[in-house]
């Protein structure tokens, strides 16, 4: 974890709030997946695909900064080796679900939890409060995350919403609110827990309270808006999370 001191942004916060759930974000902020899993697997995919291709850690880094979704970073790679662009699709295609079965089969069962999210479910369980997933993943990987490494917490997740469920990102906070909707509570009612600065935004279109801990390839970043920026979760209880997010 990165050593940096959090800060907070103390925003207006509604009378009638209460955090009632946790929306989490999973790469990155559940666990390490992007570092351990996500890149070691497409590595795996494209040497079996026999493609020519391995990225380093720092590659990956910047084309997670540059372009959402490892089969969109494959189909720039490709396009920038000239390849004509309905083998791309093909090879795409093919790539996605060989990707997901390496990475769900070899690589999922020895990623890690980042520190301190455990405790926290832990602790926000014994409150009361539930849970659920907004991220760009695969339902089917979030699936195989919560049942290899939260058994536990499984039912409590309520609400799983990946990549079938519709656009995380730039618009406009639609599969936030979509949540909680289906949580059937205000977006003052919840804390999401961030890593990234386009997850932060997304969350902020849908007047969610953000607490963003960020990790080494997202360190550095502004998280303008965020009720707090830290390194790590593992510094703060549920029940300092919410003094700082909500005031309660």
């Amino acid at each position: 974890e990165c050593n940096f001191e959090p800060h907070y942004y103390v925003n207006e916060i509604a009378k009638d709030s209460s955090m009632k759930a946790l929306i989490f974000d999973v790469d990155g902020t559940l666990a390490d997946t992007e570092k351990f899993g996500h890149l070691p697997a497409c590595n795996a995919a494209m040497r079996i695909l026999n493609l020519n291709i391995q990225w380093s850690w720092k590659e990956f880094i910047k084309l997670i900064h540059q372009i959402p979704g490892n089969a969109n970073r494959l189909a720039f790679t490709l396009k920038a080796k000239n390849i004509p662009s309905d083998e791309i699709r093909s090879i795409v295609n093919e790539f996605i679900k060989l990707k997901q079965e390496i990475y769900i089969d070899r690589y999922l069962p020895q990623i890690k939890l980042r520190p301190g999210i455990e405790k926290l479910l832990t602790q926000a369980n014994k409150a009361g409060a539930v849970f659920a997933i907004v991220s760009t993943s695969h339902e089917s990987q979030i699936r195989a995350l919560l049942e290899k490494q939260l058994a536990k917490f499984k039912e409590n997740f309520q609400v799983v919403m990946g990549k079938e469920s519709g656009q995380k990102t730039e618009n406009e906070g639609f599969l936030h609110k979509k949540c909680l909707n289906k949580l059937n509570i205000s977006s003052n009612q919840a804390l999401m827990i961030e890593d990234s600065q386009a997850g932060l935004e997304a969350a902020l279109y849908s007047g969610l309270p953000t607490a963003v801990f960020y990790n080494d390839y997202s360190f550095g970043n502004a998280f303008s808006g965020a009720r707090l920026v830290a390194p790590s979760v593992q510094f703060f209880s549920f029940q300092i999370l919410k003094k700082i997010c909500f005031h309660q």
